[in-house]
């Protein structure tokens, strides 16, 4: 099979590579249709995280079920799955609380179960508790909407993670720190759990309008300092009543604190670089900081349904479209913000 592979600091391309084998009878096979590349990705790519050259990258697909070990039910050859970017049982304590990224006998897709997203096939381990089966055959799908349920295989689940640790509520006051896909994905998590009023933070003027497609109320395009000035000067000095932190940066985080009313919380899903919670300063105006890995398989149901009757769409984060054989522009125009979220079409590949 083709697959994207990591190869050092600004270089992912396409290599052939052995095709994923059944190797447990949880496992399944899933034969890619469409994959994307993650905020995330990026860090690897820059080299800010460490990821050893040659490895598998990617974690966000959607596909057809290709091969199942004989323990697996849930799904079966031919169906059209969404894979969350973990793996889990659905059985253990923390998959029972609904924290299914932090399965006990789960992982990461591709760190621990060797099969990079952005590939032809992918091995999943843990199929059943894994993977979610979307009514009907691929084909019964259009591109678009396609592109929409790929989204819930990482950034709208993480967006709604964010919204969700945030206690986001009918009527309130929330602010998106982060215009990326995640922050984005946030804004419609925000609206979606009932916010009246959402301030997006973004300099990008073409961000800046999806965020309003979105349903962003308020747009503040500084930064830092000036940005918690901005927010406290637009809610009357009071703050917002939640915060989604879309980064992961030190910036983002004491920006996210800084806007949040007395009593506030921020919801944190940005993948933390360099990042100091400032004790002090939760601890004086009862600020609530929460959040991590989003559990995106227990999410996956409510958003599927969401996505199926088209009260979200979140396809437009996708501003950028290449194969599989182009992987390296896609990280390129990602990383040099000519994009937003770059598509792979991975089945139209030649």
């Amino acid at each position: 099979m083709r697959a994207a592979v990591f190869l050092g600091k600004g270089m992912v391309a396409t290599e052939q590579r052995r095709d994923p084998l059944i190797q447990s009878c949880a496992d399944a096979v899933v034969r890619v249709d469409l994959a994307c590349v993650c905020g995330s990705d990026l860090w690897l790519y820059r080299g800010e995280s460490d990821y050893a050259p040659g490895s598998p990258i990617g974690h966000e697909f959607i596909g057809v079920v290709d091969q199942v070990g004989d323990d697996v039910t849930a799904v079966a050859p031919g169906d059209f799955v969404i894979s969350p970017f973990t793996y889990s049982d659905g059985t253990c304590a923390n998959c029972r609380n609904g924290m299914t990224s932090a399965c006990v006998n789960g992982g990461f897709i591709p760190r621990d179960s060797h099969s990079g997203g952005q590939a032809e096939l992918v091995r999943v381990p843990l199929a059943d508790g894994t993977l979610v089966k979307v009514p009907g055959a691929i084909s019964d799908y259009s591109p678009l909407l396609r592109a929409a349920l790929l989204t819930l295989s990482d950034v709208m689940g993480t967006g709604y993670h964010a919204a969700v640790c945030a206690g986001v509520e009918p009527g309130d006051t929330v602010a998106v720190v982060g215009d990326g896909a995640v922050g984005l994905c946030a804004v419609i998590a925000a609206k979606r759990l009932g916010a009246e009023r959402v301030i997006a933070l973004s300099r990008n003027p073409r961000r800046q309008h999806l965020a309003k497609h979105f349903g962003a109320t308020d747009i503040v395009a500084e930064r830092g300092r000036e940005a918690v000035e901005l927010v406290n000067d637009l809610t009357k000095g009071i703050g917002v009543d939640a915060a989604l932190e879309c980064v992961g940066t030190g910036e983002s985080v004491r920006t996210a604190i800084g806007v949040c009313r007395a009593g506030g919380m921020v919801g944190n899903v940005g993948l933390p670089h360099g990042v100091h919670i400032p004790a002090e300063r939760i601890f004086a105006r009862n600020v609530g900081v929460r959040g991590g890995p989003a559990p995106v398989r227990a999410y996956l149901p409510t958003l599927l349904a969401d996505v199926l009757a088209q009260r979200v769409d979140p396809s437009p984060v996708f501003d950028f479209v290449t194969d599989l054989d182009h992987i390296g522009d896609a990280y390129a125009a990602m990383d040099e913000r000519r994009a937003i979220k770059s598509l792979v079409e991975v089945a139209g590949s030649v």
